[in-house]
């Protein structure tokens, strides 16, 4: 119990420091123009951010602010045109005040708007290179992957809240742009789609954030969920990713991308089963108490362990069908390759719906989609498994549960509805016959009459348990990979169920 507790006050005490480092620059209320938006116009929020950006770059170029200052009014005019709102009058009257007043008179008193376009799209790029908007995303990257902000959370703080203050401003340049023309120079239309991913503050559902664009999380400062984090890197071993595939500006490709990219498993599963595989690595670390590193390295033990608990049921399918698993022996596997087949599997189970209760299925599907992943590790560059490859695109749950969970779905559901005939009929018969195994007997007809004394088509009398059976057996090999649409996927369809 007492480890628990130091490993809980080790949380607490970084949580608060990161609390007490940076975070009022974070909570500043807006302050000029931005900050007195109605709150009848509050559904659109588009004008608040729009007049915190005018804020921002008042003084480095009212001429910019002042078309980002009309493009709010306009806004505010297309929301409520008649000002019935709320505020709206007074806040339309001030905005005007404001662009006309102070933004017209430092242009000279005459605003000429046929070059507010071209203007915008410059500005846009030389905002950016005057605050080095790159540089900015990988010093930040390489200090979290560094770990050295573990001393010096501020740091970081720093640098997290530059960052979001200038794409914020860039997404508000580019939306406004993006408002007034849809002949957006190709140069800062690239610009603009590349820099959106920076831009969109990510809702950090996960305890560790990977994938966001946020504050150094408390959890990050720990040793173990370093060495964790770094172990899912993308090693040597592996095929090179596709250009064309987009990574978080946040972190470097890593394992999990590669199975994306390969087998098409939904964006979130990905980010979930990532966190997934860094938790149970640095828990299984965090056990062997040892001293913590400048660059801490996860363990060949902790992996070992995972490796085994993760894998223990396909293990255990594989010695009770006789079959080879999918490595020859457990110490020719690297640990790298072991990290890729514990994430290939919870990414199966991530995505496979009510085939989650047919977990020697899943068994089945690891097994042929880990040789397929072995077949693509000998390339030079990722290819799309075969198995999952359809005309809309590359889909796991598309091509491979889909299939399996209409075939299971269809017979859940016309069991449901033969027993609710089969109890209608037991109800009628129970006014006329006090018999307590009337209704056993009922079913068991139902039964016999479905299976003709087993004389049936496997897919004519299947029950949910049947799907389980099916896969303890050598004959689950006879749906091949990827899927061969045999009797096996035809649904079941209704009978006329004989009553006594």
């Amino acid at each position: 119990m007492s480890r628990v507790e130091d490993q809980w006050e080790r949380l607490v005490r970084a949580a608060l420091r990161r609390e007490r480092i940076g975070l009022d620059a974070l909570s500043q209320p807006a302050g000029g123009i931005a900050g007195n938006v109605p709150s009848s116009l509050a559904n659109n929020r588009d004008i608040d951010a729009i007049l915190r950006a005018a804020d921002e770059i008042l003084a480095e170029d009212p001429n910019i602010s002042r078309i980002l200052c009309e493009q709010a009014y306009s806004l505010a005019q297309n929301l409520d045109p008649n000002s019935e709102g709320r505020g709206v009058l007074q806040f339309k009257t001030g905005l005007n005040s404001v662009i006309k007043q102070k933004l017209a008179k430092r242009e000279g008193g005459t605003i000429d708007r046929s070059q507010d376009i071209a203007r915008l799209a410059e500005f846009y790029k030389l905002y950016r290179a005057k605050n080095n908007a790159d540089q900015l995303c990988r010093e930040e990257m390489e200090l979290r992957e560094s770990g050295a902000f573990t001393g010096n959370l501020g740091e970081l703080q720093r640098k997290i809240v530059k960052r979001k203050r200038v794409f914020a401003t860039l997404k508000v340049l580019g939306m406004v742009l993006g408002q007034l023309t849809q002949e957006i120079p190709a140069e800062v239309k690239q610009m603009i789609e590349s820099d959106a991913a920076m831009t969109e503050d990510l809702i950090a559902y996960n305890l560790i954030p990977l994938d966001a664009p946020t504050g150094a999380d408390a959890i990050l400062s720990f040793a173990e969920v370093r060495a964790a984090v770094s172990a899912l890197k993308y090693f040597p071993g592996l095929p090179r990713l596709p250009e064309e595939l987009s990574i978080p500006p946040t972190r470097n490709p890593d394992m999990l991308d590669f199975l994306h990219y390969i087998f098409g498993f939904q964006k979130d599963n990905v980010a979930n089963q990532r966190e997934h595989v860094v938790l149970l690595l640095s828990n299984e670390q965090s056990r062997l108490r040892i001293p913590e590193e400048t660059e801490p390295k996860l363990d060949e033990a902790a992996v070992q362990k995972v490796f085994l608990k993760s894998l223990d049921n396909y293990i255990n399918w594989c010695s009770y069908l006789n079959i080879q698993p999918v490595w020859s022996s457990f110490d020719a596997v690297s640990k790298e390759k072991k990290i890729l087949f514990v994430s290939l599997y919870f990414l199966i189970w991530g995505e496979a719906a009510n085939i989650r209760f047919l977990p020697e299925c899943l068994c089945y599907i690891f097994h042929h989609m880990a040789r397929e992943m072995d077949e693509r590790l000998r390339q030079q560059i990722a290819e799309p498994a075969n198995s999952c490859i359809s005309e809309e695109g590359v889909s796991f749950l598309g091509q491979v549960i889909t299939p399996l969970y209409e075939v299971v779905a269809a017979v859940a559901l016309l069991t449901s509805f033969e027993c609710m005939v089969v109890q209608a009929a037991l109800t009628v018969e129970q006014e006329k016959i006090e018999c307590h195994m009337c209704k056993g007997m009922k079913v068991l007809g139902r039964e016999a009459a479905s299976n003709d004394n087993g004389r049936a088509p496997h897919s004519a009398w299947r029950n949910y348990d049947d799907f389980n059976e099916y896969f303890w057996s050598l004959h689950c090999f006879e749906l091949s990979w990827p899927w061969r649409k045999t009797s096996f996927f035809q649904q079941p369809k209704p009978k006329k169920v004989r009553t006594f």
